[in-house]
């Protein structure tokens, strides 16, 4: 989606005229409603923040444009989601870029191991030339996709015996998402990745079925998984973000002025959920300590030193291609 200075001004320009003569400026322009489907919950920072944009929204188009939210998978699961916002079956969808990545593999590149240190590495990346290039990539599958990604927090490890170094995972059973990228990831690292539904995931670890797991730290509080592990590496693995999608019918059947404001809001929205969800990990690691769960942060440099041995950087680099990996290590530095 391109949203330029000159649109901007254009569209100020118009609202200000409305406003001198008193006209409503969508006065005779039809109401459009959308869907939005997302899979987070209602206390999520990602839906909080979504439904302050549609509230704007709202407003800003006179009642014009109504964004409905429905969060916690009401719509469906993520795969059967982005089936649907193909379709036209949903107008918008918020998309992690693991999930993503089964219809655009670029959209896993920001998720390669250990190559962000930090958020404002992260930002700047995907604000910049590795984020540009991963949009024009997601583009060309027909999809609308927003300026701003939405943050899906850094992967981390909890287990019942502490992990430091990447010779604590030797053979350690660990569920993984169905992800190309985060099963290869640590099975480099000499874990035994198993992939389990989700929903099986509490169960799994209560009955020992699989020793670890790996998520945010938001799944990790919300899905009360401190209640079967004991301890929590910050190994910040994997960073993945959100991604906002648009069914291209729908988006280009909304007259131009009205999609600058949706995009505007919806941009503006994002970046305030990343500084949410910055806060949210901060707060949520001390609230998961005083339910128990130790934390401990290793070095990463192992780490990158073992993945690097197993030639999973020249793997995924020959996956990906040459330019791709170019764009990732202008940010992470030389990988592998």
């Amino acid at each position: 989606m391109d949203t330029t200075r000159r649109t901007f001004i254009k569209a100020g320009a118009s609202l200000g005229l409305a406003s001198i003569t008193g006209a409503p400026l969508f006065a005779d322009t039809p109401s459009y409603t959308y869907k939005l489907g997302t899979n987070v919950p209602v206390t999520h920072p990602i839906y909080l923040r979504l439904k302050e944009a549609s509230e704007k929204i709202k407003a800003e188009t006179g009642g014009k444009v109504e964004i409905r939210v429905f969060p916690n998978g009401q719509l469906g699961g993520d795969t059967e989601m982005l089936s649907q916002v193909r379709s036209g079956g949903i107008d918008l969808l918020t998309l992690p870029g693991v999930i993503l990545a089964n219809l655009v593999p670029m959209a896993s590149l920001n998720s390669v191991g250990f190559a962000f240190p930090d958020y404002p590495t992260v930002w700047r990346a995907m604000d910049g030339s590795l984020g540009g290039f991963i949009r024009d990539k997601i583009s060309a599958s027909g999809l609308v996709v927003m300026d701003k990604v939405w943050d899906n927090g850094f992967r981390e490890i909890t287990a019942n015996n502490a992990i430091k170094t990447p010779a604590d995972l030797t053979n350690m059973k660990i569920r993984v998402p169905v992800s190309p990228l985060l099963l290869s990831l640590f099975k480099s690292l000499g874990a035994a990745p198993t992939p389990i539904n989700f929903n099986e995931l509490y169960s799994s670890l209560q009955t020992k079925v699989i020793d670890a797991q790996e998520n945010p730290l938001p799944i990790i509080a919300t899905a009360k998984l401190y209640e079967v592990q004991k301890t929590c590496a910050q190994t910040s693995h994997v960073w993945d973000g959100y991604w906002l999608l648009a069914n291209g019918r729908s988006w280009q059947g909304l007259p131009q002025p009205m999609r600058d404001i949706v995009a505007k809001n919806l941009n503006a929205a994002a970046t305030l959920q990343r500084a949410d969800s910055e806060k949210l990990a901060v707060s949520l690691a001390q609230d998961l300590s005083a339910k128990g769960l130790k934390f401990n942060k290793p070095d990463p440099a192992p780490f990158r030193k073992t993945l690097a041995s197993a030639g999973f950087y020249a793997d995924w680099k020959s996956k990906f291609g040459a330019e791709a990996w170019s764009h990732l290590e202008a940010y992470s530095g030389k990988l592998g």
